[in-house]
């Protein structure tokens, strides 16, 4: 691919992330209605998200093994395919057995048409001096989707009254990821750089050497925050605020507490469009470890102003907006600091290990808020455990060694 061609990659990319994190981020839309239809509390909707988002992060290695080895596009294809499946079975269900099934399947096609593979081809296919902003903006698919498909997904659960004519919606346009990933290809690019390299470390050698590195080990445990924020906030901001009856009259405009809840999951999506641009644009010109501690501590300050901000339509808006800026800024920062240390060859591999630390988070993330909403009634503890964990991150990540890693040559051996 020509360094005139790969924006074709950017935004098959930014659609692909538009639909996928789209969609996925819209089912805390539906977490009431189908708790109140199967007749169960709010935990097993929120485990069965969270596992969703686990198995997501624990398939990714093999998702960036795949596309390392055989290129992405027929991964993100594939992962598209089992994806739309998912929802097919969600769209369906009538029992927690169908509902978790629904869940498994779309986190398995999540971990193959997401960031690591998407964002592993524009690193691949950008020209150097283009790769910080080619990155911001394919990441900003993410949030793309979650401004325009979430409140969509709400707008639609009004009009029709029902959760599946909604989720059959979202089926469809789910369908379309499987055709963008035509324009990921990036098998020219892997030869290349396999030659380029040698090609002779083997999985298992990039393994030991990536986690011989203690940076390498701080991005994994320190990415587990993002998920936890990510997955509670996208899950479980729509029904705090539907609980707390916080409705929006505004110049003739009334918006329910249900929709204001998916309007301000779309704004959290609206404001990182800007957010993931801007921080992966700082990441060309400063230490993007730096950036990411700064990023984390920015956020508990966040969750710390709207816990002790009395709650209003216009706390709820202000947060999301605030939030939004952070969203997802450690995305680029941080797949694009896996590529500087250790290049470009077990790229998506090593960005699919970081990112399971991530959905390990976005699964306590998720299913904790479910636990102690029901245990406790409430998502106080939720809160408090969110502004504590960014402070714990910011510290993991500020002693990172940010230096491309050295591999001496291969000593000939005697005959």
């Amino acid at each position: 691919m020509t360094s005139r061609s790969y924006w074709t990659a950017v935004w098959c990319g930014f659609l692909v992330l538009t639909i996928g994190l789209g969609v996925r981020q819209s089912f805390g839309i539906f977490l009431k209605p189908v708790s109140a239809e199967l007749h169960v509390g709010r935990e097993l909707f929120s485990f069965g998200t969270a596992l969703s988002m686990l198995l997501m992060g624990a398939v990714a290695p093999l998702s960036g093994r795949l596309a390392d080895r055989f290129g992405s596009a027929w991964t993100i294809a594939g992962g598209g395919v089992v994806y739309v499946l998912g929802m097919v079975v969600t769209a369906v269900m009538h029992d927690g057995f169908m509902l978790i099934l629904g869940n498994i399947l779309v986190g398995v096609g999540l971990s193959a048409a997401s960031f690591g593979p998407v964002l592993g081809v524009v690193l691949r296919v950008a020209p150097p001096a283009k790769q910080a902003l080619a990155v911001g903006i394919c990441s900003a698919g993410g949030s793309f989707g979650q401004f325009f498909i979430v409140p969509l997904a709400a707008v639609l659960q009004n009009w029709f009254g029902d959760w599946r004519p909604t989720m059959w919606a979202l089926t469809a346009i789910a369908v379309v990821m499987i055709f963008l990933a035509v324009g990921l290809n990036d098998s020219r690019e892997i030869a290349a750089n396999r030659k380029a390299a040698g090609g002779r470390q083997t999985t298992g050698e990039a393994l030991a050497e990536a986690f011989g590195q203690r940076s390498y080990v701080l991005l994994v445990i320190g990415y587990f925050v993002c998920g936890f924020h990510v997955a509670f906030v996208g899950g479980h901001l729509p029904a705090y605020i539907s609980d707390k009856g916080i409705g929006l009259s505004l110049f003739g405009i009334e918006l329910s507490p249900a929709e204001l809840g998916g309007w301000a999951i779309g704004m959290v999506g609206l404001f990182n469009i800007a957010g993931a641009i801007i921080w992966s644009a700082l990441g060309a010109q400063h230490k993007r470890k730096n950036l990411l501690a700064l990023l984390y501590l920015l956020r508990s300050l966040v969750f710390l102003g709207f816990v002790l901000a009395p709650l209003s339509a216009a706390s709820v808006l202000i947060f999301a907006a605030a939030l939004g800026f952070l969203w997802l800024g450690t995305v680029p920062l941080t797949t694009a600091l896996v590529g500087f240390i250790f290049g470009p060859v077990h790229l998506t591999m090593l960005n699919g290990i970081v990112f399971f630390g991530h959905q390990v988070g976005s699964f306590f993330g998720g299913w904790g808020g479910g636990r102690l909403f029901d245990l406790q009634g409430n998502y106080d503890m939720m809160w408090w455990i969110s502004i504590a964990l960014g402070i714990i991150s910011a510290l993991l990540h500020w002693p990172i060694v940010e230096e491309r890693l050295t591999r001496p040559a291969a000593v000939p051996q005697p005959a």
